[in-house]
């Protein structure tokens, strides 16, 4: 049987995922764990493309804060340490659920960008999912320098970066301006908070919703954007099929 050329139509498979969050954002690392989960039951998930996006919870933060997290939480929100420490573990508790153990008695914030500069990095080396996990987990597990540069080209290594190639990244301003265009567009985009999922510049996803949630809308997403497409051979009509119940037997 012959086709007719002229009755494809050229179709991109890939659905692209943009991820905005920040290394030091403990819903972001909840909400990475739920995408997973999300994306391990959706039918479509090797035609998935997925960018890790920067996003500065606190851009003017010094490469490394003085004082504890507990302290900074009950300055910054206006309650008393006690009820810092209340909120640490429910967030705690909550990460347990998704897999995530998360030690904020150990946490050394600070600022973020060049944790997001080597991300980018990693984006053009292909590992950028691993560098991503590693610098979560080195800031809410293992109480790692998060601002520190010679701390972060460790880690970049232990996630499979080349430690020169990091260290004269972190050494120069290269990739500051991809930092600062992923910002812009989270301003276009309205993102205020994170994480804020982008499935094909078309639906956007608001914080760490459930995996059940995410799955849906990646489903959603699929359907509008890759509609089921019917071919007709060339020089013919429809072919014979059974329509409602006149082939019944």
């Amino acid at each position: 049987m012959r086709w007719n050329k002229s009755l494809w139509r050229a179709v991109d498979l890939h659905m692209k995922v943009e991820i905005w969050s920040d290394v030091v954002c403990p819903w972001c690392a909840i909400g990475k764990r739920r995408f997973e989960k999300a994306l391990a039951q959706f039918a479509h998930r090797h035609e998935v493309e997925v960018t890790w996006r920067s996003f500065e919870l606190d851009p003017g933060a010094p490469r490394e804060r003085e004082g504890d997290l507990r302290e900074h939480l009950a300055t910054k929100y206006g309650v008393s340490q006690e009820q810092a420490d209340g909120m640490h573990r429910h967030m705690t508790e909550t990460a347990a659920a998704d897999g995530w153990e998360f030690h904020f008695e150990r946490a050394r914030s600070g600022n973020t960008l060049d944790a997001h500069r080597l991300i980018h990095l990693a984006g053009e080396r292909g590992i950028q999912d691993a560098v991503k996990e590693r610098l979560l987990t080195a800031y809410l597990t293992d109480g790692e320098r998060i601002g520190d540069p010679e701390t972060l080209v460790r880690l970049g290594a232990e996630a499979g970066l080349d430690a020169d190639e990091a260290r004269a990244v972190l050494d120069s301003d290269r990739f500051a301006d991809e930092v600062r265009a992923d910002e812009r567009q989270a301003q276009a985009f309205g993102i205020t908070g994170v994480p804020f999922f982008v499935i094909d510049r078309t639906y956007g996803v608001s914080g760490a919703q459930p995996a059940e949630a995410l799955l849906e809308v990646l489903d959603k997403a699929w359907a509008e954007t890759h509609p089921l497409q019917v071919l007709t051979p060339a020089g013919g009509a429809a072919g014979d099929a059974c329509v409602d119940g006149s082939c019944s037997v």
